[in-house]
């Protein structure tokens, strides 16, 4: 992730209990592949649950970057707009 948005993560992780599921997740998952790359052979069944998992982290991903996105939209929204001349 961006330095940018891992400020806003900490920030927002606070008050933001769906964003808070969703980073502690993701690092569940990153551990959990973590241990699968340190392996120099995966059986089938291994490989098919590290798969599952990197999906299951990207999703995760996904709907990080939705709320930031979602906070970022808000926050435009409410700053006030410049009295054009």
């Amino acid at each position: 992730m961006e330095e940018r948005d891992e400020k806003l993560i900490a920030q927002l992780i606070k008050k933001n209990k769906n964003l808070r599921k969703y980073v502690k997740r993701h690092k569940g998952y990153e551990t959990q592949l973590e241990e699968y790359n340190k392996r120099i052979y995966l059986s089938t069944e291994e490989a098919m649950e590290r798969k599952r998992i990197q999906k299951l982290k990207l999703a995760g991903r996904d709907e990080i970057e939705r709320i930031l996105a979602e906070h970022r939209r808000t926050q435009q929204d409410q700053e006030p707009q410049g009295t054009g001349s």
